[in-house]
């Protein structure tokens, strides 16, 4: 039977994912002002390209920034919560080799 987490506490799991959301509202902003210095830096060297690179690249910064801050959040909310410790582990009785 697996142990019971942090997370099915609704009080715990309202309070960590409060915590998750507020950590991803940051990442938006600090990936927004990345992503405008970015561009900003690349008109700047090269003048007006085209408006099709200046969309591909900034909807590839924002979208490689904003899925490496929502999978590292979720790490850290499994984490901090002790969810990753309420598994059922099969081998746990087992001595390591």
């Amino acid at each position: 039977m697996t142990r019971p987490s942090r997370l099915d506490n609704p009080l715990y799991a309202s309070f960590a994912w409060h915590r998750y959301w507020r950590l991803m509202r940051w990442m938006f902003g600090v990936t927004l002002i990345v992503t405008v210095a970015a561009l900003g830096t690349f008109w700047w060297q090269n003048g007006m390209v085209s408006i099709h690179f200046f969309i591909a690249t900034a909807g590839a910064i924002f979208g490689a920034v904003m899925l490496t801050a929502a999978l590292m959040g979720l790490v850290f909310l499994s984490s901090g919560s002790g969810h990753d410790e309420a598994i059922d582990d099969p081998f746990a009785d087992e001595v390591d080799r």
